[in-house]
């Protein structure tokens, strides 16, 4: 046999690789990142400090209830509440991103 001639793999041995592979992928596209919710918090540092604790005037994040930060967030991004650039930044998340930081900040220590 020359490394150019076809190899015929039995049907059964196909359909269970398709099968395998079917069943993997989603499994593997819905493994969540341990980190996600730290490392979107990790945007917000330079305002509100490492962890979430400011040390100048911008509110400190951390320690703050979960869904007071949501609806903070919530109403930048529909320009409820209007400020000078976290309307902006506050569009750039989707619904899940915003409530996974959220969570995050609110498990941290003030």
């Amino acid at each position: 046999m020359t490394p150019f001639e076809e190899i015929t793999v039995p049907k059964p041995f196909v359909a269970l690789a398709a099968l395998l592979a079917a069943v993997a992928a989603p499994a593997a596209a819905q493994t969540p990142d341990p980190n996600l919710a730290r490392n979107i918090a990790a945007g917000c540092a330079n305002c509100h400090g490492t962890n979430g604790v400011s040390k100048g005037v911008v509110a400190s994040l951390a320690g703050r209830p979960k869904a007071e930060l949501v609806r903070k967030m919530q109403d930048y991004k529909t320009g409820k509440t209007p400020a000078t650039v976290m309307p902006q930044l506050a569009k750039g998340y989707t619904d899940e991103q915003i409530d996974l930081v959220a969570g995050w900040f609110a498990a941290q220590k003030p």
